[in-house]
């Protein structure tokens, strides 16, 4: 049942303590997302635990600092920035796909799933809960605003992307007031990179190919290069951007090869190109210029499938 954000907090209010639910192969949002709402939720007096299907990458480290993510006898299950409940990841959607009381989710691509879901398209699902935490007026310190920004700066591409507005400038603002370190955000996801990660983009990018007169780039990357590089899933948050970095590039796609040899596609676009209408072909979704799905054929069937529908719409 799709609710308003009063509904929202009413829900949380019924419950005393929570499991957090991150999707597979974490980014900013959903971690922002779900640290924001737990140290939010610890000011209240309200338990809860953040749990994420895969290892959550060393780096976002500072969203947890100063708090105890312990085990919590939980009461109700909760997701956030998750649009589909197998982007949970196999492990934690068996446990839980089927217990979730509230999903808070900013995807317009969102497939019910949750007993109650509270859906706004806002440029970050990490301003869902900005939103929801001023709901329940919950005092914003420092640690809960650098989560919440931490969110919209990593979705928004450091606002870069399109689905930035003046409403996202004017939230960044409050939250810097209220003490968000966003140097610390911006050194972190956007300045720093490792040596394993700088291997993998070189080899990645060394796959490039160009379609349809320069307008659709492919990029892939395997296990190998993983291997090779030392890198991992944990490390891609932005390689995804790349192919549509290139000039003339209208649609971006990157191939990532998993290790149970099914693939993921990461699809980004610029006008008039729709990434979640594309994914959405192929059971996927996302947002108007950022979007995915998966694969469990080979790489050149991916490749071919993708190329033959682009092909029809460029």
């Amino acid at each position: 049942m799709r609710i308003t954000l009063k509904e929202c907090a009413e829900i949380i209010g019924r419950y005393n303590s929570f499991l957090i639910l991150t999707h597979a192969s974490p980014d900013g949002d959903t971690l922002g997302s779900a640290f924001a709402l737990k140290r939010a939720l610890d000011k209240i007096g309200k338990p809860s635990q953040v749990i994420c299907n895969d290892e959550i990458p060393q780096k976002y480290s500072f969203l947890w600092d100063g708090i105890a993510n312990d085990t919590v006898d939980f009461e109700a299950v909760i997701a956030v920035d998750i649009a589909d409940r197998k982007l949970l990841g196999e492990e934690i959607n068996s446990k839980y796909g089927d217990r979730i009381v509230l999903a808070i989710d900013h995807h317009l691509s969102h497939r019910d799933y949750a007993e109650n879901t509270f859906l706004c398209d806002r440029a970050s699902n990490s301003e869902n809960i900005y939103a929801l935490v001023n709901e329940m007026n919950i005092p914003i310190d420092s640690g809960l605003a650098t989560c919440i920004y931490c969110g919209m700066a990593t979705d928004t591409g450091c606002f870069l992307f399109t689905n930035t507005t003046a409403k996202t400038h004017k939230t960044a603002a409050v939250l810097m007031e209220m003490g968000a370190d966003f140097a610390l955000v911006n050194r972190k996801m956007f300045e720093t990179k490792t040596m394993s990660y700088l291997k993998l983009e070189q080899m990645a990018l060394s796959t490039v190919e160009l379609h349809f007169g320069g307008k659709c780039a492919i990029m892939q990357i395997t296990q190998e290069m993983f291997r090779e590089s030392h890198s991992n899933d944990g490390e891609c948050d932005g390689i995804a951007s790349l192919p549509r970095k290139i000039e003339g590039v209208l649609i971006g796609i990157t191939i990532r090869e998993k290790e149970n040899g099914t693939y993921k596609v990461s699809i980004r676009t610029v006008e008039p190109y729709d990434a979640a209408e594309l994914c959405a072909h192929f059971g996927g979704g996302g947002h108007n210029r950022a979007a995915g799905c998966e694969f469990e054929c080979s790489l050149e069937e991916t490749k071919s499938a993708l190329l033959k529908l682009i092909g029809e719409k460029i």
